[in-house]
């Protein structure tokens, strides 16, 4: 069982993390320089969801690395143990959800990451990269229309991101919570969300809590139950 100091932890943010959600994942660390690793997986490993990592990260003081998925055994010269082993926090894009847990059964990426979240390495990331750490949610990963996807099941029940901002994600999150097709969770609003001490919520942030909420939805009578989050507002990253 891990100790308090290295319990595990998960930072979740409905779309959209910036400097200040990057500033309060490697602020949970407790190392004066930590180590953050960011996957792009759900990007398809595009270099502007890199490059974006890189400027956001730029004004922290932290070491800041991003590993692609899409590699080649003469350039990937470290083992995926080696990759994980070096870091102190993960970071795990937006994307296609669908895909990334593909690629990651695949590579035992899975694995690795629900050992490093064991041994207190702080996990988190926005949308595919917040949706990825529960057993399921909904996804627009699929054509057509949102659907259901397996997680990698560190946080009980389920999660839909961008609750506020794509019309059609509150409706049919709904639906499928009351048809129990999908059980019980958390829907995030752009640029709030959650941080997960071990399988318990711990806090509930927002950069402007004023607009930007969380709920716990889950089944009522035939229906569902919305219960809104009080959130705290997260300090702007230093300059």
């Amino acid at each position: 069982m891990a100790s308090e100091r290295t319990q595990p932890r998960i930072l979740i943010n409905g779309g959209g993390f910036d400097t200040p959600w990057i500033a309060e994942l490697a602020r949970l660390t407790g190392k004066p320089r930590p180590r953050l690793l960011y996957l792009p997986t759900a990007a398809g490993d595009r270099d502007d969801a890199i490059n974006t990592w890189f400027e956001r990260c730029s004004p922290l003081l932290v070491e800041a690395r991003a590993q692609k998925m899409f590699i080649d055994s003469l350039t990937q010269t470290r083992s995926w143990e080696e990759v994980f082993q070096w870091a102190d926090g993960i970071v795990c894009s937006g994307g296609n959800t669908l895909n990334q847990q593909a690629i990651w059964r695949a590579q035992g990426i899975d694995l690795l990451l629900r050992r490093a979240w064991k041994r207190g390495v702080v996990l988190g990331g926005a949308s595919a990269g917040a949706l990825c750490w529960f057993e399921c949610g909904s996804t627009d990963s699929r054509p057509q229309a949102l659907s259901i996807v397996q997680g990698l099941g560190l946080l009980s029940g389920s999660h839909c991101p961008h609750y506020d901002s794509e019309s059609n994600r509150r409706p049919q999150y709904q639906q499928l919570i009351a048809s129990g097709e999908l059980p019980a969770g958390y829907a995030c609003d752009e640029g709030a969300g959650l941080l997960f001490e071990g399988r318990r919520v711990a806090r509930v942030l927002s950069i402007r809590p004023d607009t930007q909420r969380v709920y716990r939805v889950r089944p009522w009578r035939g229906g569902v139950r919305e219960e809104a989050l009080t959130a705290e507002r997260l300090a702007s990253a230093p300059a």
